[in-house]
Parts: C-alpha cells; sequence; structure tokens
C-alpha cells in the first residue's frame, strides 16, 4: 500500500505517523516554512519536522497547479489532513483522496473548525473522514467520530481529535472498498474562517463569550483587552451582573465583574513588557476592590 499525505500542524502528525508505522509513505507534502518570532526565523511545519526526522521524502509547494510528482509514485491513496492548499482535480483523480476533517461536516467547513466549536459553545465536536472534491471540505463522508467539548481547551481538542482521526483514517483504508459514502446536505453547512490576530480581542461585557474566546484562542492569538493580555484566566460565573471592569476581588488572582458574569485574572501580559500575576498588575497600579482594571 503507497500512499502520499499531505498535512501541516501537530494534528497531521499523529495521523501521518499511525500511517508510517504500517505502510510505504511515498511522499509528504506540507506548507513551505514560515517566519516565527520577532526574529521572523524561518520554522518547518511540524509535519515537514516528522518526515525529516523519519527519513521521508517532504515537499513544500506554495501551488499543487504545477505539480507533476504525485501522478508519478502512483499512489493507493492520498491523505489530507489540516493541510492549506485546496487539490486541483488532476491530484484528486489520480487516486482516492480521503481528508480528516476536524468537525462533524457539514458543520465548520473551512480553517478554524475546532476554534469554533469552543467559540459557539457546542456540546459536541469530532473528526470526519471525507472523500475530497473539488470544492472546499464539500466531500462525500465516509465515517465520523465525535467527543463532547465540555471545557476543553482547543490543544485539548487538537489532541484528542488527532487520536480520533488517526484511527479513523486506518479504518478507511482498511475498510475502503466497502464504505458507502454518504453526501453532505449542503443546506446544514457552516463555515469556519481563518483565524485573525484581532479575534482575540474582548471587552468585559460577557463573561462567557471571554472564556470561550480564552480556550478557544489559545496558545494563539490569545486574548487581549485594551491594556493587556490575558494569559491565564478563570470564569466564575455566568450569569451574575455587575459593572463591566470593576475589580470585585483580589485573593490568588483578581476577580474582574462583566456587565453578565465575572472571571478571575491570574496571568496578564502588558504589551511590550513580561507576563505578571493579575495581583502584582492591580498592586502595582495601586487598584483596589471598585476601581476599575482598565
Amino acid at each position: 500500500m503507497k500512499i502520499i499525505f499531505m498535512g501541516s500542524p501537530d494534528y497531521a502528525v499523529k495521523i501521518l505517523d499511525v500511517l508510517n508505522k504500517k505502510y510505504e509513505i511515498a511522499a509528504v507534502y506540507t506548507q513551505p516554512d514560515k517566519p516565527v518570532g520577532r526574529k521572523k526565523v524561518l520554522t518547518p511545519t511540524p509535519v515537514k519536522k516528522y518526515a525529516l526526522e523519519n527519513n521521508l521524502e517532504v515537499y513544500t509547494p506554495s501551488s499543487l497547479k504545477n505539480d507533476g510528482i504525485i501522478e508519478k509514485l502512483k499512489p493507493d491513496f492520498i491523505v489530507v489532513a489540516a493541510y492549506g492548499l485546496l487539490l486541483p482535480e488532476k491530484i484528486l483523480s489520480t487516486a482516492p483522496c480521503i481528508n480528516l476533517h476536524a468537525s462533524l461536516l457539514p458543520k465548520y467547513r473551512g480553517a478554524s473548525p475546532i476554534q469554533s466549536a469552543v467559540l459557539n459553545g457546542d456540546e459536541y465536536t469530532g473528526v470526519t473522514a471525507m472523500l475530497m472534491d473539488k470544492g472546499l471540505d464539500t466531500g462525500d463522508i465516509l465515517t465520523w467520530d465525535y467527543t463532547e467539548v465540555g471545557n476543553k481547551t482547543s490543544i485539548d481538542l487538537f489532541n484528542e481529535l488527532a487520536e480520533i482521526a488517526a484511527n479513523q483514517t486506518l479504518y478507511v483504508i482498511e475498510n475502503f472498498n466497502k464504505i458507502k459514502p454518504l453526501k453532505q446536505i449542503d443546506a446544514l453547512a457552516s463555515y469556519s474562517p481563518k483565524i485573525k490576530k484581532q479575534d482575540g480581542f474582548v471587552t468585559f461585557e460577557n463573561a462567557q463569550i471571554i472564556d470561550r474566546k480564552y480556550r478557544a484562542f489559545t496558545p494563539w492569538p490569545g486574548i487581549y483587552c485594551d491594556v493587556f493580555k490575558i494569559n491565564n484566566m478563570e470564569l466564575i460565573d455566568t450569569d451574575s451582573q455587575n459593572r463591566s471592569g470593576e475589580i470585585l476581588e483580589i485573593n490568588d488572582g483578581v476577580v474582574v465583574g462583566c456587565t453578565k458574569g465575572k472571571i478571575k485574572l491570574l496571568k496578564i501580559q502588558v504589551p511590550g513588557k513580561k507576563e505578571i500575576s493579575a495581583v502584582d498588575y492591580v498592586n502595582g497600579k495601586r487598584l483596589k476592590a471598585g476601581d476599575e482594571i482598565i
């Protein structure tokens, strides 16, 4: 069995790893190296790191339009997981292309399905294995599995769904000829857009929204208000009525009221400065209960 794998983040690494242990990986495709951090150091994707460490042939094209490698390799399957590029019809027709999408399709087609499930307070999310077509996550469903969202962070769900996706991948490949694809109902489709840094901005209006953004956007882009970034926090309640931004208590953290609900700030970071405890921040500003934190 010869497989070409396409993926980029850690979520995809777990899938590649189980495939590499069982089948021949003819080639790995991933996103090009990107500048990271203040010094803009060119950094490979987690999938590229894994491929190099395991002596796999790896390619990093910015487009697949003129690719001539895949057809020559004659793969039995092309497995895709959070790759970041649409596959042209020429590649789609080379071999069955199976995409492991981290949502219960047709919900949350697009770039950020896991974060969207957290942001919207979904009870469940999951992974759908689909047979790719030329649309964006519109292909026929092969299998799916789910898990509870609860109070999990995006990182928690990325790790959990990666395990689910890895198991699904093996099942689909081993049972491909027995599976009857199921068409998606387009009328039920929703989309998850690419996340931008400004999506992390919060105001002290609704504690539940702040908590969901915190769990969805950690570690990137994180959440921030007008004055500082919130690096660590806890949700206290979602129903109480308070003055927006009022300091209610100072204990092991700083309890801040929202128009609806309240949160406890634990670690914050003022732009250009190091992370500090929220208590040290308010003490340094000589703020007390009853004052506004911003």
